[in-house]
C-alpha cells in the first residue's frame, strides 16, 4: 500500500490526537480536529466513537500508527527501524523514537525551516538542503551528533523558510538541536535521550506489539 495521499485531517480524526500534519492550520480555526474531534466516516457521523470494546492487540494497533503517521513514515520503513532499535543497546522504544528524529525530513521540520514534515520531505527531496555542505535529497538520510543541516545557497530565498523562521515561536527549542538563523542552518549537537523529545506516545506499546 503506497503513500496516504487524502485529506490528512482525517487521520487525526481517525486517531483522536491532533498530530500537526497541516502546518499552520493546525494552529487556526480552521483546523478539522477541532470543528470534529469525532471519527471520520459513518461511525463518528453523530459525534459518537464505535460502541466496541477495544482490545490489547488494537490499543497497541492504534499506538504504532499514530507514531507512523506523526513521522509520515510507511509500514515496511517503520519495521526496519524497529529491527534497527532492537539491534542498538538500550531500550528499544527509546532507540526508536532516536532514529525516527534522526530523519533529516524530521530536523528540518524541529529546526523551523518548514510548517510540516510532509513540506519538509518536499524540501528535501527537491534539493534545496545540504548535509556538511553537501546536497542530499534524502529525506530518511540519519542525521549524526555534528553534523550541520544548512539551506543550500540557492534556495535560500525560498519564502517558506523565511516565513517559517519568522513564526519560529511556535517551534519548541530543543536542547539537542542549535539552530543559526543568519547562516540558515543548525547542528545535531547530540541524540536526545527519551525526556529531551517532545512527543506523548507510549513506545513500549509498539515494542509489545513486534515483540508478540
Amino acid at each position: 500500500m503506497g503513500r496516504y495521499i487524502g485529506p490528512v485531517c482525517r487521520l487525526c480524526r481517525r486517531e483522536g490526537l491532533k498530530l500537526f500534519l497541516k502546518g499552520d492550520r493546525c494552529f487556526s480555526d480552521k483546523c478539522a480536529f477541532n470543528k470534529r474531534p469525532n471519527l471520520p466516516g459513518q461511525r463518528g457521523k453523530f459525534g459518537q466513537p464505535a460502541r466496541r470494546k477495544v482490545k490489547d492487540y488494537g490499543i497497541r494497533l492504534r499506538e504504532k500508527q499514530k507514531i507512523r503517521t506523526y513521522y509520515g513514515v510507511l509500514e515496511k520503513k517503520f519495521r526496519l527501524y524497529y529491527k534497527k532499535a532492537l539491534r542498538t543497546p538500550g531500550k528499544t522504544g527509546e532507540n526508536l523514537l532516536q532514529l525516527l528524529e534522526r530523519r533529516l525530513d524530521n530536523i528540518v521540520y524541529r529546526l523551523g525551516f518548514s510548517p510540516s514534515r510532509r513540506a519538509s520531505r518536499q524540501l528535501v527531496r527537491h534539493g534545496h538542503f545540504m548535509v556538511n555542505q553537501r546536497k542530499v535529497d534524502i529525506p530518511s538520510y540519519l542525521i549524526k551528533p555534528g553534523d550541520v543541516v544548512s539551506v543550500r545557497e540557492k534556495s535560500s530565498q525560498l519564502d517558506v523558510i523565511h516565513e517559517m523562521l519568522k513564526k519560529r515561536g511556535r517551534i519548541q527549542d530543543l536542547p539537542w538541536l542549535q539552530l543559526d538563523k543568519a547562516h540558515l542552518e543548525g547542528r545535531l549537537l547530540s541524540i536526545p535521550v527519551r525526556e529531551e523529545i517532545p512527543v506523548t506516545f507510549n513506545e513500549s506499546l509498539i515494542v509489545e506489539f513486534y515483540s508478540r
